[in-house]
Parts: structure tokens; C-alpha cells; sequence
């Protein structure tokens, strides 16, 4: 079963050090998405279309809202994998044009060749989040300065960060698809169906899919997943509401059905992800 070893939420997003012997589904996330081997066998994630392996020497990068999924190959045994969700504001801090990191196509390539400072800061974040999980140092010097080391590695960002803001902006969609996502975000438990939000703005089922994947990056039921899983990180990591109430919020009908869909888009149930937040005394928020 796969097991997180340890989790750090805060200002820069989401750090999980997670031992990983199980699937995930295809999903997506609001953020960029960095994914590096700390041990283990190596494996592989489907990125998009690509399937791209994560080994010793190779990284898996994810774009905002981006498609993946986990790959697990039971022949292998456990990848014990640091994955980080990175948030486009904190990245805005060190240079003020890496808020594009949030723009489709920062990342160029699903995988990037990992150095021997990134493979040292890499194994240094997860050792102090096994052993001292509520340093400062996390935050202040081992996240930053891998995350620099990331960027700095794998992205062309002093040429196309403003392009690719430029891009978003052009690309920001047709004007029903942006009425649908503001559906979803002001509604995440509400039954949305791709039908019936394309009844809604007034197009049929196969346009709305296709224009909706083209504005956003992500089909509609993956990209309000994806809400859906941001929506109850927040009320996990900030909230004392209970699992089973964030599940009712967002329109599960049942505490497994949310406990299951969770574990299938971050790895570990909501009760598992709660307890290592708040292990250590109140979560980093």
C-alpha cells in the first residue's frame, strides 16, 4: 500500500514525501508539478500522452493543469518519490516572472535531467521532513533553493515566461467555457456533468469537451477533480470540519467514496493526510 511519509503545506504549496507502491488516476493540479526519485526502483508517469520515467538521473515535470497519472508496475517494488506542487505566487517572490510557472508550457518537456545539486537538495528536503518535519529549514532554505535549482535546470523561463503569459492570456478561452469554470469553482459539490454544463452555456457535448480541454489544458471531469482535491486539501490542512462533512460538501455520497476518491489523486486517504499534517502540532499554514 502506498504510504506518505511525510507531508509540508504552506505558502509555496504542497511538499509530499510519499513511498509509492499503488496507481494513481489521470489527474491534474492548479499548480506546477515536480516529481524526483529519492530511492527505490524507478519507475514511470503517463504525462499527457508521454509516458516518461522517473529515475535516478531523470525528473518528471508536470505543467499546470496537465494530465498525469502514476504508473505503478507490480513487478517492481516501491519508488520512494518527493513530489512537489509548487504555487505560482511563492515561485513570484525570487523572480517576479515565474508566476508564469502557472501558464501551460512552462515546463517544455515532461522530464528533465537531474543534476547532482538537485539530487542532493532533493535528498536533503526529504530527510529533514522525515526527521525534523516542523524545521524552518524546510521552507526557508531546502524547498527555495531546490525549487531554484529546478527552474534554473529545466526551464527556458528568462526567454518565454513573459510569452507564456502572453499566451494564457490569448488563450483564455471562449467566454462559456470561463462561465463553466466558474461554475466549478463556485460549486464543487454540485453535480456537473459534462452534459449538463454544456446545456448550460448552450453548446453540445462534443464541442463543450473540446473547447473546454482547449482553453484549460484538462478535460472538464479532470479539471473539476482537480478543484474538488485543492477544495478539500484547504479544509484538511486549515479546517477542523470533519472528513466526513468536507465529503458531503463536495457531493460524495458516502465517507468512502471520499476517502477513496482522495486516495486516488494524492495517494493516502484524508485521515492519513490530516494525521501527518497535524502530528507534529498545528499544520504549517
Amino acid at each position: 500500500m502506498s504510504e506518505a511519509l511525510e507531508i509540508a503545506h504552506g505558502a509555496f504549496g504542497r511538499v509530499a514525501l510519499l513511498d509509492m507502491d499503488r496507481g494513481l488516476v489521470r489527474h491534474a493540479h492548479p499548480h506546477c508539478h515536480v516529481l524526483l526519485k529519492v530511492e527505490g526502483d524507478d519507475t514511470q508517469f503517463l504525462v499527457g500522452d508521454r509516458i516518461v520515467a522517473l529515475t535516478d538521473d531523470q525528473a518528471v515535470l508536470v505543467n499546470a493543469w496537465e494530465t498525469h497519472a502514476y504508473l505503478h508496475n507490480p513487478q517492481r517494488d516501491k519508488a520512494m518519490i518527493l513530489a512537489l506542487y509548487v504555487e505560482p505566487d511563492w515561485l513570484s517572490a525570487f523572480r517576479r516572472n515565474w508566476a508564469a510557472s502557472g501558464a501551460p508550457g512552462f515546463f517544455s518537456q515532461p522530464f528533465g535531467s537531474v543534476t547532482p545539486a538537485i539530487r542532493r537538495l532533493a535528498h536533503d528536503l526529504a530527510a529533514e521532513m522525515v526527521y525534523a518535519p516542523d524545521s524552518s529549514h524546510i521552507q526557508d532554505e531546502l524547498l527555495s533553493g531546490l525549487m531554484i535549482a529546478v527552474i534554473e535546470r529545466f526551464t527556458a523561463w528568462r526567454e518565454a515566461s513573459e510569452s507564456l503569459r502572453a499566451a494564457a492570456r490569448r488563450n483564455a478561452g471562449d467566454w462559456r467555457i470561463r462561465r463553466a469554470v466558474a461554475r466549478m469553482r463556485a460549486e464543487p459539490g454540485a453535480a456537473l456533468g459534462a452534459d449538463a454544463l454544456a446545456r448550460e452555456v448552450g453548446l453540445s457535448r462534443a464541442h463543450f469537451y473540446r473547447l473546454f480541454e482547449q482553453s484549460t489544458g484538462a478535460p472538464p471531469h479532470v479539471f473539476l477533480n482537480a478543484i474538488r482535491v485543492e477544495h478539500a486539501v484547504e479544509a484538511i490542512v486549515r479546517s477542523d470540519e470533519s472528513l466526513a462533512d468536507i465529503g458531503t460538501r463536495l457531493g460524495f455520497a458516502a465517507p468512502a467514496h471520499f476517502s477513496r476518491f482522495f486516495r486516488d489523486h494524492v495517494s493516502v486517504p484524508p485521515s492519513v493526510f490530516r494525521s501527518i499534517l497535524r502530528r507534529g502540532g498545528e499544520p504549517a499554514i
